[in-house]
């Protein structure tokens, strides 16, 4: 009885997992019986195909990670994104979005328990990446919003713009993440790590990413506002603070792309209030 022929979903398969799992028989066999020789074997040639692919994701990882690579060093910054690679390879051909599980793993390496401010930077570069890879989507016009009368603004649902993303971190990473890019020692040396938590808003802008503080009562208000609570119930999070001006601040900013009305609501409502 023949061999089945080999799908082409079959080839890209071994060809994954030989370039992703490392080299070893099992992951190489199957993807050798595809490679012409023409010269080389083809277990070598995998091998120039695996360095290729590891570079590519080690240099993805370098440009999406730059405070965290000066922060640990290119050495072994680059060895913990080699290890990183082997157990969290990319499930998408977009690697801008590749890393998302790095700051968990930094988190889990021994070697980094005494420096937990470096998971922090992690993240917060996550999230800088992230938003600058986020879809360009036009705000909302807080102008849409000017006809509705109290009881619709009180139910008034809220979503966050994909270029804009909340974080809460136990050190300062803010700052440590500004003065390691701008090689600012002084501002390095005027860091004190026990000042922390810190809530952060991370927003692109046209200048590049801006992060904005929050207060614990606007982070309160800014977690149940965007986890989709009623604009009435995220306010009452933090009584204590000024909310319709941090809700305004945020519509100002471009942060919100839309509400939970529809826009024959908002018509209907702007015209009973009228």
């Amino acid at each position: 009885m023949s061999m089945r022929t080999p799908s082409l979903a079959d080839l890209q398969q071994a060809m994954r997992r030989s370039l992703l799992e490392g080299a070893s028989e099992s992951a190489d066999e199957d993807a050798a019986c595809t490679v012409l020789a023409d010269g080389l074997d083809p277990l070598a040639r995998l091998n120039i195909y695996r360095n290729t692919a590891e570079g590519v994701m080690v240099n993805a990882l370098r440009l999406a990670f730059p405070a965290v690579q000066r922060l640990l060093g290119a050495e072994f910054f680059e060895g913990a994104v080699r290890l990183f690679i082997r157990t969290a390879p990319p499930r998408s051909a977009w690697l801008d979005e590749y890393g998302a599980e790095f700051p968990t793993f930094l988190s889990q390496m021994p070697q980094l328990s005494s420096v937990p401010y470096v998971v922090d930077v992690a993240q917060l570069e996550c999230q800088v990446n992230g938003v600058l890879h986020a879809p360009d989507i036009a705000p909302l016009d807080p102008a849409c919003l000017a006809g509705l009368n109290e009881d619709a603004l009180g139910s008034l649902r809220l979503s966050l713009h994909p270029a804009t993303r909340l974080l809460r971190c136990d050190s300062p990473a803010d700052t440590i993440w500004r003065a390691v890019l701008q090689q600012d020692d002084a501002a390095l040396r005027a860091i004190v790590l026990a000042d922390g938590p810190v809530h952060l808003l991370v927003q692109r802008v046209k200048e590049g990413v801006d992060t904005l503080r929050l207060c614990t009562g606007e982070w309160r208000i800014s977690k149940a506002l965007f986890a989709g609570e009623a604009l009435d119930a995220a306010l009452a999070c933090a009584p204590e603070a000024d909310g319709y001006a941090l809700v305004g601040a945020y519509l100002a900013r471009g942060c919100v792309v839309q509400t939970s009305l529809t826009a024959s609501r908002m018509r209907f409502v702007q015209g009973s209030s009228t």
